[in-house]
């Protein structure tokens, strides 16, 4: 069976390429943990970030956005002692402000799902890389997405975050042409 280079032979990262990465998905909270960890991974590894998912969404209500948005202070000063998290301070705060903005667009848009899967029409881009060279960081599309994210008050929402968001959340298939997953669209 034949993977994506990135996911190597480390177990949790073959997990994650074989059974989340890519696959679309349309459920709010999940989306929304998404974003906040990506945003983590920041200059970071994304393994990293993945070996410290459990303790996050124990610490982060589950990514209920509703009790992230209503998170104090002191609480957030508290996850900057967890060494189950990543503990960058502008990182952990950007969960609280996001949270709220995704109850915005919620307001306005019905749902997350249907706020962020409008920037693909509702339907997954497929690519056909051959190579991991090929892959871009960034999109046209990625910019605009960071700028309205931006622009309604989401943090660590770059291009780069943007793109890797939409390609864990099955917006932009980027499985490589050679890899079993590639096109399939069910876990």
């Amino acid at each position: 069976m034949q993977r994506c280079p990135w996911a190597g032979d480390d177990p949790l990262m073959c997990e994650y390429h074989d059974h989340e990465w890519g696959t679309p998905l349309h459920d709010d909270r999940a989306l929304f943990e998404f974003l906040c960890l990506e945003g983590a991974q920041a200059g970071l590894s994304w393994r990293t970030v993945l070996a410290k998912r459990e303790r996050y969404r124990e610490v982060l209500h589950d990514f209920e956005i509703e009790r992230a948005a209503a998170m104090t202070d002191r609480q957030l000063e508290k996850l900057l002692a967890d060494p189950g998290i990543i503990r960058n301070r502008l990182k952990v705060s950007s969960v609280r402000d996001n949270a709220k903005a995704a109850l915005a667009a919620i307001d306005e848009h019905g749902s997350l799902d249907a706020y962020f899967w409008s920037f693909v029409d509702g339907r997954p881009i497929r690519n056909a890389w051959r190579s991991p060279a090929e892959v871009p960081p960034t999109t046209p599309l990625s910019d605009r997405m960071s700028k309205a994210l931006k622009k309604r008050g989401f943090r660590f929402v770059g291009s780069t975050i943007c793109y890797a968001f939409m390609q864990a959340t099955g917006m932009v298939d980027d499985h490589l042409v050679g890899c079993f997953r590639h096109g399939v669209d069910a876990r």
